[in-house]
């Protein structure tokens, strides 16, 4: 990977693996935005951002994605000079295929844009031709998964165990459906990570020390 142009690395992660906090904290070290499902999420709801809302934007302004990101973290008042729909003005997304389209379509805007790395969301598959993307997975044992998600959620080995086992095959089920492939196919990834036995950190030297 070339970081002295425009690059993009996908996360994918095992829920308790500790993958969201590795991406985040490699996003720091490489100084650029780290964005996953919440953010994109959020994005989607508050503006409307379907796959025609978004033509609509792309067809205003060739730099649409930059001009989103200012009205988000910068300034509100710029709502004026640049159409974003009204909350509620327009039909909410209703089905998983119009979500992964518009997910997609978000996620291929911010990449025009900027570096970044993204958690989650199918990047493996959306970033696949991309010239200059590193694909990653982070996985572990489930006994580490297990203590992570009772520590981080404060519940039982049971109930963490009922949680794993939902996330994972809603994730699963997910990708496969609009990617064709499983997430757990190591042939979409350029580097597998297990995360028994280290920190978050020496996890993202790891990652540093294969992008070198």
């Amino acid at each position: 990977m070339n970081k002295n142009v425009k690059f993009v690395i996908t996360i994918n992660r095992e829920l308790g693996s500790g993958g969201r906090t590795v991406g985040r904290k490699l996003a720091e070290r490489l100084g650029v935005e780290f964005y996953d499902k919440a953010v994109i999420k959020g994005l989607m709801e508050q503006y409307h951002l379907t796959v025609e809302e978004i033509e609509k934007l792309k067809g205003q302004k060739q730099g649409w994605w930059a001009d989103i990101k200012r009205i988000m973290f910068v300034s509100p008042s710029m709502h004026s000079n640049y159409y974003i729909p009204e909350k509620g003005s327009e039909p909410e997304l209703l089905d998983t295929d119009q979500i992964f389209e518009a997910e997609t379509e978000i996620l291929k805007g911010i990449s025009q844009e900027e570096s970044c790395v993204i958690a989650g969301r199918s990047g493996f598959h959306i970033f696949r031709n991309h010239p200059n993307h590193v694909s990653i997975l982070i996985q572990a044992s489930q006994p580490f998964r297990l203590e992570r998600v009772m520590r981080k959620q404060g519940i039982s080995e049971k109930e963490a165990l009922k949680v794993i086992k939902e996330v994972d095959l809603m994730r699963e089920n997910y990708v496969r459906k609009h990617t064709g492939t499983s997430r757990y196919d190591t042939r979409n990834y350029d580097i597998v990570i297990k995360a028994d036995g280290k920190t978050e950190d020496e996890i993202v030297d790891i990652i540093m020390l294969y992008l070198k």
